[in-house]
């Protein structure tokens, strides 16, 4: 798949910060260089006037003046991966890992990523805080969605530990057959995958759901997350900064739900929500 990137130096502004603003106008693949940031989104419906248009309303203080956009042609992104993609232990309990790496601790539940191009490798602080919050739950018996499923990660999680229906969804091509060969590679039976939105959602149930995407959509999507929640089911959301806290507290309480629990890693949040 071809891409367009933007190049961005870090100065004084956090990447947290920058990737939060590139993730909402569309980038989905982030990679640290010395010079500062690659941010990449699809060259496929899009065109350098596009993007340029997209990225217009980035505050000047927060992607500077020296950035530059690059258009960059289908190339062998594994491989670009397998470069900066090392293990990641989380809560001392998982490691995720690539299938290129040896394991270097097997008493922990391992998960094996190929990331490829979808978000969800644990190098994030979203997709850590969202492991460190399913570590702290019981899963037995549960039937979950995974909303926004990347890699898989989170639903391989789940039935690692002990959940009996998982459900997949992403937009994405790439996320759906990304999240289906992990899906295999970890010996994952109870998991099915499927491209969609929240519009697939409305005739099933579930005991927890986990939403791991960008404010924006969290907030047009929380009440059918609420619709399709059991009765005293828990919603664990992430991919925003902390100060998009409020705003998506009083989304999930005019749905119905009530706040139970909150996690922060560097400017990034997570929070848990109950319906009760």
């Amino acid at each position: 798949m071809d891409y367009y990137c933007a190049s961005i130096p870090l100065d004084s502004v956090s990447e947290e910060i920058i990737v939060a603003f590139l993730a909402e106008a569309g980038f989905d693949m982030f990679e640290n260089v010395p010079e500062g940031l690659r941010a990449f989104i699809p060259a496929e419906g899009h065109t350098r006037e596009s993007i340029l248009e997209l990225v217009k309303d980035i505050p000047a203080e927060i992607i500077g003046e020296h950035w530059s956009l690059e258009f960059v042609p289908d190339q062998n992104w594994n491989e670009t991966w397998e470069k900066s993609f090392s293990p990641v232990i989380i809560a001392r309990q998982v490691v995720i890992r690539a299938p290129f790496h040896v394991s270097p601790d097997p008493s922990l539940t391992e998960l094996i990523i190929e990331p490829k191009m979808s978000f969800g490798t644990g190098h994030h602080p979203t997709t850590a805080l969202m492991v460190e919050a399913m570590l702290a739950e019981k899963w037995s018996d549960k039937q979950v969605l995974d909303m926004g499923c990347g890699s898989g990660v989170l639903a391989i999680l789940a039935e690692k530990l002990g959940a009996t229906a998982v459900l997949a969804i992403d937009i994405d091509d790439w996320a759906v057959q990304n999240t289906e060969e992990n899906v295999e590679r970890n010996l994952c039976t109870s998991i099915s995958v499927q491209k969609g939105n929240a519009g697939l959602l409305s005739a099933l149930k579930f005991h927890a759901i986990l939403a791991n995407i960008n404010r924006n959509i969290l907030l047009h999507d929380i009440p059918s997350y609420a619709d399709v929640l059991e009765q005293g089911g828990t919603l664990f959301i992430s991919g925003f900064l902390v100060q998009d806290e409020s705003i998506l507290v009083e989304k999930a309480e005019a749905a119905g739900l009530s706040k139970s629990g909150a996690r922060i890693s560097d400017q990034w949040m997570m929070l848990e929500f109950v319906k009760q």
